[in-house]
């Protein structure tokens, strides 16, 4: 008997060679590090070296923050990934009535260049690979990276990391945008333009599926509404004067991990394959660099369960597999407890030995896209790519991604998917153990880290200090000239910078920003 997979693609309970009439190995297969890119974007993939290891973190205090990356580092971790608070990643200071109760919650607090210079205290930047998970103030957030790299000695262009600066998800599923569409999409054109001059080796923008997917998104609207969202990035860049091989090669994606490994392989070969194509056919990309699908993924946070959260465990170290099978860059595994609160020391460890075990005790290292020319991982990759493309022919028939968003197209896919995915675990048809099968009568008691309330007295204290010690003529100043640049055409990241330099608070930038280009509002989906 069939059963559909989570894209609805039936899954048959044998393949053969019939199962793969029609396809062409030379042409949907190829080699590792050639197009299409289907085995994987690199020849030798993890048998040279294998993926790099992040775990994100952040909470509380800067300092707080900075005690766990060191504690991280020297438990082997090859790149750090740092959380924000919503403040932060909404643009306010800690110090605002709308951060109330929230600063950080769900992240480290970063109100200025002094909280940056303490989250990377004693961390060499010029040795370590930096992933932040921000978007609407990513700007900000990498400027004053850099400035604190500066001041260690280390020049921008020996920086290496990523930005996530993916807005056009944040309408989508996530909600943690400030501005419109249209002059968000500015501002990323600006960083593009800035790093390929300033900071050559930083990965400008990590395309998101990942929030989609914690959304509800199945994975071929994950990955479907993921490159529709890359295509509009390329298009604003080419359209800003940008040449598609100066800034392509620094693309990078973002990807959701679930425990179906079967779908989850399928669906990475079926993403690269299809961004491989439409790189070089729409954008003439001539560069093989940018055609690389490059990704990092994460283990589903949605899957992980509050109820007996040990078998967590279980369900990162399959989600992380199905990351390696398919090819990942680099890959966070989530700790068990995540459903209950942030990573305590011992969980977070945990996570990472889950990572090692995978790339140093099992033999998926040892050779390339294991599952190549199997006839039910070819077929389904064959089946999620056309599903892909279906639905990125429908948000390209809205008139691309911008469009579609502002229609509520994909909101309105991902939540009729969500509340299929509900239905089906409330009936059982969706067995998810110790939620509506395996229950205990009675769970163990588990003790939870809890970030000091306190936190947002102390950040608020610190912005006063810092307002009172600053040059407030030389801030006025710079964010004169960022507003002036807002409402231009100059690339607004330098006088963002000296702003930034001088003291002011990101609260304060985002703000000028706001009165040049207002806020969003969103449109409900049809």
């Amino acid at each position: 008997m069939a059963r559909n997979s989570e894209s609805g693609i039936p899954i048959e309970p044998v393949y053969g060679p019939d199962a793969l009439a029609g396809w062409d190995p030379a042409t949907q297969l190829g080699e590792a590090g050639s197009y299409p890119f289907t085995r994987g974007v690199y020849p030798s993939m993890y048998t040279g070296r294998p993926w790099t290891m992040r775990q994100y973190a952040g909470f509380g205090t800067a300092a707080e923050s900075n005690a766990r990356y060191k504690q991280l580092i020297a438990n082997g971790t090859m790149g750090l990934s740092v959380a924000f608070d919503l403040p932060t990643q909404m643009g306010h200071d800690s110090d605002a009535p709308i951060a109330s109760g929230e600063v950080g919650k769900v992240g480290v607090a970063i109100d200025s260049i002094d909280d940056m210079r303490i989250l990377f205290g004693g961390i060499p930047l010029d040795r370590v690979s930096t992933s932040m998970t921000i978007n609407a103030p990513a700007a900000l957030l990498l400027l004053l990276y850099q400035l604190v790299a500066e001041e260690q000695g280390v020049s921008a262009d020996r920086l290496t990391g990523t930005i996530q600066n993916d807005v056009l998800k944040e309408y989508i599923a996530r909600g943690t945008y400030i501005f419109p569409p249209k002059p968000s999409l500015r501002l990323i054109a600006d960083i593009f333009k800035y790093c390929k001059a300033e900071m050559p080796k930083w990965n400008t923008i990590s395309i998101s599926g990942y929030h989609m997917a914690e959304a509800g998104a199945s994975p071929a609207q994950e990955i479907a509404f993921t490159l529709a969202n890359g295509i509009e990035y390329v298009r604003t860049a080419v359209a800003a004067g940008m040449d598609v091989d100066d800034f392509a090669p620094r693309l990078s994606f973002f990807f959701v991990a679930r425990t179906t490994i079967l779908e989850e392989v399928a669906k990475f070969r079926a993403a690269r394959r299809i961004w491989a194509r439409v790189m070089r056919e729409e954008f003439g990309a001539q560069n093989p660099k940018s055609l690389m699908l490059r990704f990092h993924a994460q283990t589903a946070g949605v899957q992980l369960t509050a109820q007996q959260p040990e078998v967590n465990l279980v369900r990162v170290a399959v989600q992380g597999l199905a990351a390696v099978l398919g090819g990942t860059q680099s890959l966070h595994t989530n700790s068990f407890d995540e459903a209950i609160a942030l990573p305590t020391d011992k969980s977070a460890r945990l996570a990472l030995r889950t990572q090692q075990v995978l790339a140093y005790e099992t033999d998926v290292t040892a050779t390339v896209d294991p599952f190549a020319g199997s006839y039910v991982i070819e077929k389904m990759t064959g089946d999620i790519e056309a599903a892909t493309v279906g639905l990125m022919a429908k948000v390209e028939e809205l008139g691309g991604a911008v469009n579609a968003i502002e229609h509520g197209f994909q909101k309105g896919e991902i939540e009729r998917s969500a509340y299929r995915i509900a239905q089906e675990t409330d009936s059982g048809e969706r067995v998810v153990v110790g939620v509506n099968r395996y229950q205990l009568d009675e769970e163990e008691p588990y003790e939870p880290l809890r970030v000091d309330p306190s936190i947002e007295a102390q950040q608020a204290e610190r912005i006063c200090k810092l307002r009172a010690w600053r040059d407030f003529s030389r801030v006025d100043e710079a964010l004169t000239r960022l507003k002036k640049a807002a409402g231009g055409t100059d690339n607004v990241l330098y006088p963002m910078k000296d702003a930034l330099a001088a003291g002011a608070t990101i609260g304060e930038v985002c703000d000028a920003l706001r009165d040049m280009w207002g806020t969003y509002s969103p449109t409900d989906a049809f």
